[in-house]
């Protein structure tokens, strides 16, 4: 078996695993992704909290 035929066979084969997955529907996909949309502002929203807080707490300390 030489090197195309070796390429050819895993095409082949991988196109026959994809077939096999089950895919999400569209409304789980939009749902997953706002999912994670909110979930990745609400840590951007607490660790910008965070540094407000440790800002303000070494300007005490520092001056």
């Amino acid at each position: 078996m030489n090197a195309g035929e070796k390429a050819g066979n895993f095409f082949k084969e991988a196109r026959q695993e994809l077939g096999k997955v089950n895919w999400p529907s569209k409304k789980e996909t939009t749902r997953f992704t706002a999912f994670v949309v909110v979930l990745a502002l609400l840590i951007a929203a607490f660790l910008g909290i965070l540094d407000i807080i440790f800002v303000r707490a070494l300007d005490l300390f520092i001056v």
